[in-house]
Parts: C-alpha cells; sequence; structure tokens
C-alpha cells in the first residue's frame, strides 16, 4: 500500500472472512483488493481487540488518523533501532513487496493489479531489483557441456555422440 492509503484504511476495509483489504479511492481514485496474511490477520484482530478504533483503523494519540509524517517518523526509528544503515521510507516496504512477490515468480500483470498501477511499464521498473532470480538462468553453454558430459558417461569415451566436444 502506499503511506496514504494505508493512513485512509477504515475498520470496514478489513474482510476477515475473505482474508482481504479493500483499498478504496487509492491513487488516481483507483479502488483495489490486497489479500491479507494469516500473519497480518493475526496482528490486526489484537491490534483491534486492544485499541477498539470505530472508523480509521489508525489512529494518533489524540484520537486523530497518524499523518504521513508520523508514520516516517516511526520507521526512521525502528530502522535506527535495527541498525540500517540504507535510506527507508514507507515506499521502500511497497518496493520491497513487489521485487519479492517478482522472485517468487508471481506473473508481472498480477503484481500489476495488487500495486494498483494502470500501466504495466509502471510495474515494470520493478523487475530489474530481482538479480537473485537472473542469476538462477543457467546458460545453454553449460546446459550442453554437463548434456556432453552425461552422454560420455552413459556412453563411454570415443562415442561418436560425444562429438559436440571432441577436437576431431
Amino acid at each position: 500500500m502506499r503511506v496514504g492509503e494505508l493512513l485512509n484504511l477504515r475498520v470496514h476495509d478489513l474482510d476477515f472472512d475473505r482474508m482481504e483489504i479493500s483499498i478504496k479511492n487509492g491513487k488516481g481514485g483507483k479502488w483495489r483488493v490486497v489479500s491479507l496474511g494469516d500473519g497480518l490477520a493475526v496482528l490486526l484482530r489484537s491490534y483491534i481487540m486492544e485499541y477498539t478504533p470505530r472508523d480509521h483503523l489508525f489512529l494518533g494519540s489524540e484520537g486523530a488518523p497518524y499523518s504521513a509524517t508520523s508514520v516516517r517518523s516511526i520507521i526512521r526509528r525502528a530502522v535506527s533501532k535495527a541498525g540500517i544503515k540504507k535510506r527507508v521510507t514507507p515506499h521502500t516496504f511497497r518496493h520491497s513487496y513487489a521485487t519479492h512477490l517478482l522472485e517468487q515468480g508471481v506473473d508481472l500483470r498480477y503484481v500489476q493489479i495488487l500495486l494498483g498501477h494502470s500501466r504495466p511499464e509502471t510495474t515494470q521498473i520493478y523487475t530489474h531489483v530481482t538479480k537473485k532470480e537472473l542469476l538462477k538462468v543457467r546458460s545453454p553453454f553449460d546446459t550442453m557441456v554437463a548434456n556432453a558430459k552425461q552422454i560420455e558417461l552413459e556412453s563411454g569415451k570415443g562415442n561418436s555422440k560425444n562429438a559436440l566436444l571432441s577436437r576431431k
């Protein structure tokens, strides 16, 4: 979620039966639904029981909705406490969410919908970060060499099937 979407969440936007969160009036006035994971559902149920919010889900100490500045401050303190040296903003979590989905093999189109992007090009900015998956791609040359070695093991040296790597 974008920080503005988070701050505008209302208690009735959570559907624990369907395990989803409705994001209404997102960027560009869009509406979308995102998954409410099991772990987050447990935390949110506990939070709601403890703080009993009636309208806005997250309220500050004065009873007013949190501000984006407050969220940034909370993140800054948590990052400092964790000893993280990189710059972390609320958008970092959105970026990480998209990146992890792509690294898990989730289709780019699904990520686009979950993030609320109108254009696939907007979502594609997250694809450059998935170097981990890119490094798993096996070179066709390595596959060819491995297959040739396997043939050599199965049929013995000198077999005509090994011509791929022979000097003849």
